[in-house]
C-alpha cells in the first residue's frame, strides 16, 4: 500500500488523467522525471490550432489549501520545481496544476448509481511570466498565488491546450 503522501500525490495525477481523457486529450508521461513534467497532455490530429496542440504539466496536491482574497495560496514548489515552470523559453507551454484533494483517502471518491465522483476540485497556473528565482536565494519554498477562478474543467483543459497553441503560432 502506498504511504499517505505518495498516495495523495497518485491520485491527484489520475485526477488530472481522467479530466484530460474526458476532455478527448491525450496524456503521456516521461519514463523519468528530469524536466519537472508530470504529463504531457495534447489534442490529436489536426486543429484549427495546428497539429497536435499540447501543454505540458506539474501536477501537486494540497489537501488543506489556503485561500484568501480570491487566490489559493500555495507553497509546495521548491526553487528547482518552481524554476522549472517559470520564465519563458520552453518549447512547449508548461502549466501547474494544483488539485485540491481530501483529508483521507477514504473520501477521495464516492460512487453511486449516478457514476463516479472524484474529489475534490484542480486549479491551473502558468508561469511564464513569473521570473526565475536565482541560485542565490535561499529560499526553500516559492509562494504561487493561484486565482480561484483558474478551476479545471473538461472545458478549461481543453481550451489550455487550444488557446496554447493560437499563442505559439503568433
Amino acid at each position: 500500500m502506498l504511504d499517505a503522501r505518495n498516495h495523495q500525490g497518485k491520485f491527484g495525477t489520475d485526477y488530472i488523467r481522467v479530466l484530460a481523457s474526458a476532455a478527448g486529450l491525450m496524456w503521456s508521461q516521461d519514463d523519468v522525471d528530469l524536466d519537472g513534467v508530470d504529463l504531457c497532455l495534447k489534442l490529436p490530429g489536426r486543429t484549427p490550432a495546428g497539429f497536435s496542440p499540447r501543454i505540458e504539466v506539474q501536477v501537486k496536491t494540497v489537501s488543506k489549501p489556503e485561500i484568501r482574497h480570491g487566490f489559493l495560496n500555495f507553497d509546495g514548489l521548491d526553487r528547482t520545481q518552481y524554476n522549472k515552470l517559470a520564465g519563458t523559453g520552453f518549447q512547449v507551454p508548461r502549466y501547474l496544476l494544483i488539485v485540491h484533494v481530501p483529508g483521507s483517502d477514504r473520501e477521495y471518491t464516492d460512487l453511486s448509481t449516478a457514476g463516479l465522483l472524484l474529489r475534490h476540485i484542480g486549479y491551473y497556473l502558468s508561469l511564464h511570466d513569473h521570473p526565475v528565482v536565482p541560485d542565490t536565494d535561499r529560499r526553500r519554498h516559492i509562494r504561487v498565488k493561484v486565482p480561484v477562478s483558474n478551476i479545471l474543467t473538461v472545458e478549461s483543459l481543453h481550451a489550455l491546450v487550444l488557446d496554447t497553441a493560437v499563442l505559439s503560432t503568433r
